[in-house]
Formats: structure tokens, sequence, C-alpha cells
């Protein structure tokens, strides 16, 4: 099994950071084989360039950073994609990421008059976004059916890939700090279970 974790924050001592290391951590522990892509350390530009909207039009060719983030994806069977929440959804430098990397022709491929093709069907993807908010707060506000329709359908069914697992972290600027380590090392391990064993973890 080979995974792909992405990371977008700015300090690497953050609470996202340190889950994306320990779910890697977690997954390497079983055997697996992990990529982590920190796009803030590896300073992914996610400005949807004048190149972008050529190969969006249909002209000209992907962008050289572009079909590497493309190629690293291409060799995993598992994306984890690991963000803080930021107005209900991801940050900027990661929805950028995914503007400029799940384009058409790789992520799927669409012609007006043919037919709309899903081209990320390989791939299994899980979620784990941190929030500051608690989670009674997100089901009152309508937060997690955002998330739903914006990220879980709209990006990822979108191009056919599975969601294998969205877990939130609750709370992460006012829980308690072992409350949330034992939170951490719970999910990293849950989620490092279903990139080694989906079918077994699927069935329960």
């Amino acid at each position: 099994m080979t995974t792909l974790v992405v990371v977008s924050h700015s300090d690497p001592q953050s609470l996202t950071q340190h889950v994306a290391r320990s779910t890697a951590d977690a997954i390497r522990d079983l055997g697996g084989d992990v990529d982590i892509a920190d796009l803030h350390a590896e300073n992914f530009d996610p400005r949807f360039s004048k190149a972008d909207v050529n190969l969006f039009r249909g002209k000209g060719t992907p962008p050289a950073d572009v079909v590497a983030e493309q190629d690293r994806i291409d060799r995993a069977d598992d994306l984890i994609l690991v963000f803080p929440m930021y107005w209900w959804s991801m940050p900027a430098l990661l929805k950028g990421w995914i503007d400029r990397v799940f384009v058409s022709g790789w992520a799927y491929e669409f012609t007006p008059g043919s037919e709309f093709v899903k081209k990320l069907d390989r791939l299994t993807v899980h979620l784990i976004p941190v929030a500051g908010d608690d989670a009674e707060s997100f089901e009152r506000h309508g937060v997690y059916e955002a998330f739903q329709t914006q990220i879980e359908r709209g990006i990822i069914e979108y191009c056919g890939a599975t969601l294998g697992s969205t877990t939130f972290v609750h709370e992460s600027d006012t829980k308690r700090r072992d409350t949330l380590a034992a939170e951490i090392q719970d999910l990293s391990e849950s989620i490092a279970a279903r990139v080694a064993y989906p079918a077994t973890v699927a069935s329960r």
C-alpha cells in the first residue's frame, strides 16, 4: 500500500502538522509506504496562472509543478488531506492545489457533446479537517452538510475517487492537550487500519 499525505499549514509545530505526521507514522507502523506533501514547506504555488487557464481551455501543456503533483498522486493508492477548517472549508493553499492539480484530462474528462468520464476511480481519499468549533455547533449551523456537498461530493466523488473516511478534530484550540493527544492517536491508528486493511474495516 502506498499513501500520500497532503498537509496544508504554515506552522510546522501546529496541531494540523502533528496530525499529519502521526497519521503517516501509524501507516508506517503497519508496513505502509508513505509520502508527505507539505504544501507550505514545498512552496507550492496555488495561483491559477495563465498556463492553467490555457490548459483549462484545451490549449498548451500542464505546468511542470502540476505534473509533478499528479505523478505523486498516481503513485498512491490512498490520498489523505489534513487541513485546518477556514470559513467552513479548506485553506486557500490546499484549495489552489486542488484547483490546479485536479484538472480535466487527468482527474476527469469532459468534452462538449461527449460523455463525462471520472478518472480517479483507483484512488481512495481520506479527509482530516481540524476545527476550532465543537461538533454541536457544526451540526446546528449545517457545516457537515456544506462540507459533504462542497468537498466530499463536489471534489472527491466528482472525480470518481472513493471517500474512505472523514474524521473531524473538533475544539482544537480549547480541548485539553492530553485529550487531543489521545484523540489524534486513535484517529491515526483508525485511518492507518483503513489504509492497510480496507476490506476488513469496511465490512465491520
